[in-house]
């Protein structure tokens, strides 16, 4: 990773060369190590909760050492915290099979979202993104959709992924993803999104600007701070500042009517499908986080601004069309069984924690043996990591 606009400095130079002032300034290319703003977050709550007392200092290094470098968790989250993880590495484990099963079902989870989801979405997002100029504006749309589903599937596959591996090892880290995308609010969003960095800019900013105790204008203050601080953490550009005000903006109604409510109740509890109404916020919600994303996979604001003019334009009505768009049928199918498959599983930790338990062996091994074969079948499309650069 590379910082080339420290401090916005192309922004700057933009802003003088206005006043005609010509500007030569050399950034400084940083190579910084992969998962930084992850890590940098657990040890910062280490030194914090022992500043506050809320911890006793460790005296055991290897510990220590062990909780800030612990691999799997390392790059990409969760951000752990020391009451949590630290003490599991004072005690003694056995291998724990049930744990052990659990964990390579977890991890089988998490490869199929980043190689048959993440991967797939991927592909296809990337041409119509990069070449946007060039679509109509419904193709824009099912750009929009399958980045949303890409970076879903890309980082909860690596969350799923981690605490997979860590319970292989007998260590149980936090739950990072709850099915975001059911959501009937924002509030429970971010509740369900990225649970490690929400909770931490609570409890570590939130929470000591005053939280929600002084009144709307503070919450509404509160709230706009730390969604700024979090686009400012995923990168120095303005679309992360823009797609962190969004998120912002977006929990305006919530705060001016104190309608946010700690909900995290399953959606459509005990049903198969949700009600008019679960669904109506689903949608709405659902369709508020697309066009924030779209900010946060643009190159900048001028590519986001014109992707989503095209969006409004006419040419919304067309029918989508681009270089493959037969092969991204494929990709769309597979998407509507995994959004089915998540929906089936949503109320367990992840998707396929208990799918299929009750079935015969020949018939769960069956559907095992269906995810292993399509994560190979799919395995042609790599990409990074979407939070490795991060």
């Amino acid at each position: 990773q590379k910082i080339t606009e420290l401090l916005f400095l192309d922004n700057f130079i933009t802003a003088f060369s206005f006043f005609g002032q010509n500007i030569q300034a050399n950034s400084l290319n940083i190579i910084l190590p992969v998962g930084i703003s992850f890590y940098t977050f657990q040890t910062l709550s280490y030194t914090i909760d022992v500043y506050k007392r809320k911890l006793e200092p460790t005296k055991d290094f290897i510990a220590f050492s062990a909780f800030i470098s612990f691999f799997p968790q390392l790059v990409a989250g969760p951000i752990e915290r020391a009451t949590h993880l630290l003490p599991q590495f004072y005690t003694k484990r056995t291998f724990d099979y049930s744990k052990a099963v659990d964990g390579m079902r977890q991890i089988l989870w998490g490869l199929f979202k980043k190689i048959v989801i993440a991967d797939n979405c991927a592909e296809y997002a990337n041409q119509i993104f990069n070449n946007s100029a060039d679509m109509n504006g419904s193709t824009l749309v099912l750009g929009a959709l399958f980045f949303t589903f890409q970076i879903y599937g890309d980082f909860s596959g690596y969350s799923d992924i981690a605490i997979g591996t860590s319970r292989l090892f007998g260590f149980d880290l936090m739950q990072n993803f709850n099915f975001p995308y059911f959501s009937r609010d924002i509030a429970e969003f971010w509740r369900r999104w990225h649970i490690s960095l929400s909770t931490w800019f609570r409890d570590y900013l939130y929470i000591p600007l005053g939280g929600s105790r002084g009144g709307t204008w503070m919450k509404v203050r509160n709230t706009f701070i730390i969604f700024i601080v979090s686009g400012f953490w995923h990168g120095a550009n303005w679309t992360f500042i823009i797609w962190g005000a969004l998120n912002a903006i977006y929990f305006l109604p919530l705060l001016l009517t104190n309608n946010n409510r700690n909900n995290l109740e399953t959606v459509a509890q005990g049903k198969l499908l949700p009600s008019i109404k679960e669904l109506s916020f689903m949608i709405l919600t659902f369709g508020l986080t697309v066009f924030a994303w779209i900010f946060f996979r643009a190159e900048n604001i001028g590519h986001a601004i014109s992707y989503i003019s095209k969006i409004l334009s006419s040419s919304l009505f067309e029918i989508p069309k681009f270089s493959g768009m037969r092969n991204a049928l494929t990709t769309i199918i597979l998407v509507a069984i995994f959004v089915l498959i998540e929906w089936k599983g949503r109320k367990d930790q992840y998707a396929i924690a208990h799918l299929g338990i009750k079935w015969k062996p020949p018939i769960r091994y069956a559907m095992y043996y269906a995810i292993v074969i399509a994560i190979f079948w799919f395995s042609g499309k790599e990409q990074q990591f979407i939070y490795f650069q991060f």
